[in-house]
């Protein structure tokens, strides 16, 4: 083993201890929830949900990822391997097939009303095999993910492996090393290979388009359907542009059109259809000749045209005919230093078919900056009254927290420790999960982390554009308070003699959301800011959460409707409804923990006239920081281009005649809105780094 793999093997190891230590859980269930958090943010899967079953010898499994009616018939289990060493071990092929033979042995059993009947009913591993059994008719296609932390002597990604009555299966491993790269690359996505030759055997004619002076290359490429179709069915959802986490299902009248052009008259799908735009790092060709062809491509993303990816997909699925279907696709190869700021633009311009909401480009968001900012600034309270304070870490990317701490000294990592411990460590997707629970949207939650990530989205993007000023230090504060219940209430519900395993994401996100419910109706609010201040939750409300979330499991154990799948019931509105109307006494928990509806709203006035002076004293100093020849330098290019207003040449006028003249600060805030929008049009000119 390398050095490299060494090191990572102890970070990801100290990663699951630490996150054991706070969610109170196995080192197992830890395992499977930190990668298989790296898996959706790679794009591998859109949800994971644990149900372990280790019964029988030579069966076993420990998660999957939705339910196939809901993913173009696709079923996808999760196994674990993980081994407590102080090493990395080896995964050796033998050790690979009997891992893959215990899920696809589950599958087996699962099939075998015996051996459903003998399982604990209570056990999310018996909404599992239900789940498989009643969907098995609909099921085209079985992935094995294997998630290791041995290192595997070759990749394995995407490799059918056989079948079951007929549905195809193919394996998926997840080791170490391939952890490694993916962390080590900093990459939003797992790198992808096409091979056109000899995976997906035809090359693709294109025409390239030489733009002088640009920093990517352009072909202009004509890919039939069936060949798309097979390209989505491997890949899948990693093929989507890094900010597009959720594919809008065929409910609007473009998908519709798309099926029934498909389905009707697939002649003319290439003059119905505007195509898909698409990014790539890299690619090789050869040439018959007269005509360049793409043998290879290296990370393709659907930047624009996922709708109609999907769609065509679904007809492949379908066995809809589609050797008459082809697709227009412009190809943009920029490289791997420029596709964090290209891609996310190029996805943003190009699209023309269904227009793609800011939510989409969420992960770029100034909203998270903003976040950032506050957790590497505020200290929260000292919990015992002593004078050393911490910081709550937020990771705006992923592995930011490893990254500070890598650098440093034994001694200097002794203070980071201090200043920011790992169990005040939060991310995008976390603080989207307790912000969507206080929020009473529960059944959104245990969707999975990025269909509740884009909920929330939606939701910050909204706010943000009606005023960013809401979003405030207070907020801060108050979404701190939100994580520590959240993890306070996940680490009591496992010690509970009612809690038989299994469901507890969901337990928890549905008691804090019956709770936010509960204070609405009676007017009232949760008063977050005594728990920043205490850096707890009093023990009242702890007690009344879990009475709560008692209330939650007995709803959660008996579904409504036709719905047996205790996880899948989870994720309907109608759970959501079913538990806002249970009753929870309250009584003890409310005393002092909550404050007048007005009073709440009030905090987040005061909080957001706050941030509004922060915000002009920010803007005022990162002006006279810029100088005067910056902004003489922007108010020369608008005017050139004639992209500037009267009330912008004139403050930019004062701007540029610094030290002389001082730009008020709200005239600053003009200058940079007016700097931005103009750098969107190609102003060449930049901030310095530290104040864009």
């Amino acid at each position: 083993m390398n050095k490299a793999l060494d090191i990572y093997h102890n970070q990801l190891y100290q990663e699951v201890l630490a996150h054991s230590e706070a969610t109170g859980s196995f080192a197992e269930d830890a395992f499977f929830d930190v990668v298989t958090e790296y898996l959706l943010t790679a794009g591998e899967i859109e949800t994971a949900d644990r149900a372990p079953y280790l019964g029988i010898r030579g069966v076993r499994v420990d998660g999957y990822a939705g339910d196939p009616r809901e993913v173009a018939g696709v079923l996808t289990l999760i196994i674990v391997d993980f081994r407590q060493a102080e090493r990395p071990e080896t995964l050796t092929a033998t050790d690979l097939r009997a891992i893959n033979n215990r899920a696809r042995n589950f599958i087996l059993r699962s099939l075998d009303p015996t051996f459903r009947d003998g399982l604990e009913q209570a056990q999310p591993a018996f909404d599992l095999a239900e789940m498989i059994a009643t969907t098995w008719a609909v099921i085209n296609k079985v992935r094995i993910i294997a998630i290791s932390n041995r290192v595997l002597s070759s990749r394995v990604d995407s490799v059918p492996a056989g079948e079951i009555n007929g549905v195809p299966i193919t394996h998926n491993v997840w080791d170490l090393a391939r952890l490694h790269r993916y962390v080590d690359a900093g990459r939003e996505r797992e790198e992808i290979e096409l091979d056109l030759v000899n995976d997906l055997p035809a090359p693709l004619p294109a025409l390239r388009a030489a733009v002088k002076g640009a920093d990517y290359d352009g072909y202009l490429v004509v890919i039939p359907g069936a060949q798309l179709a097979a390209i989505y069915d491997r890949w899948g959802t990693r093929l989507l542009e890094q900010n597009v986490r959720v594919f809008l299902q065929s409910r609007g009248s473009v998908n519709r059109g798309i099926k029934t052009t498909l389905e009707s008259a697939p002649q003319m799908f290439f003059a119905y259809n505007n195509g898909i735009s698409a990014t790539a790092e890299a690619v090789e060709l050869d040439s018959d000749g007269a005509t360049a062809r793409l043998t290879k491509i290296r990370n393709l993303q659907i930047v624009n045209g996922g709708q109609t990816t999907a769609s065509i997909h679904a007809a492949f699925v379908n066995n809809v005919d589609l050797s008459d279907v082809f697709v227009q696709m412009k190809l943009s190869i920029v490289d791997s230093g420029s596709a964090a700021e290209v891609v996310p633009k190029i996805s943003e311009y190009a699209n023309s078919q269904n227009r793609v909401s800011q939510a989409d480009f969420f992960s770029n968001h100034p909203f998270h900056v903003r976040i950032e900012q506050f957790s590497r600034r505020v200290y929260a309270p000292s919990p015992d009254g002593s004078l050393k304070q911490s910081k709550w870490f937020y990771e705006r990317a992923r592995g930011q927290y490893l990254d500070a701490r890598s650098g440093l000294t034994a001694k200097k990592r002794k203070e980071f420790d201090l200043e920011y411990p790992r169990e005040q460590l939060f991310g995008k997707t976390e603080l989207a999960k307790y912000s969507m629970a206080w929020a009473e949207q529960p059944h959104i939650v245990s969707r999975g982390a990025q269909r509740n990530f884009a909920a929330f989205a939606a939701d910050v993007s909204k706010k943000w554009e009606d005023s960013a000023d809401y979003f405030s230090e207070s907020y801060y504060r108050a979404a701190i308070a939100k994580a520590i219940a959240w993890k306070t209430l996940e680490s009591l519900v496992p010690k509970q003699d009612w809690y038989e395993g299994g469901y507890r994401a969901n337990i928890v996100a549905y008691a804090i959301a019956k709770l936010a419910f509960d204070l609405r109706r009676l007017g009232r609010a949760f008063d977050f800011e005594a728990v920043w201040r205490e850096q707890a939750l009093p023990s009242t409300v702890r007690e009344g959460l879990l009475k709560a979330s008692r209330v939650v499991l007995a709803v959660l154990q008996h579904p409504e409707g036709n719905r047996a799948n205790v996880t899948e019931w989870a994720k309907h509105e109608d759970c959501w409804r079913a538990v806002s109307k249970a009753h929870v006494d309250w009584h003890l928990a409310l005393q002092g923990a909550t404050i007048e509806g007005r009073e709440a709203s009030a905090r987040a006035s005061d909080g957001a006239q706050d941030q509004r002076i922060l915000n002009g004293i920010a803007a005022q100093t990162t002006v006279v920081t810029a100088g005067k020849t910056f902004w003489q330098d922007v108010l020369r290019w608008g005017r050139e281009r004639r992209q500037v207003s009267p009330k912008e040449v004139g403050i930019l006028n004062v701007c540029g005649a610094l030290p002389i003249k001082i730009p008020t600060e709200a005239q600053s805030l003009v200058a940079l809105e007016t700097y931005g929008r103009l750098r969107e049009l190609g102003l060449p000119v930049e901030l310095p780094q530290d104040f864009r």
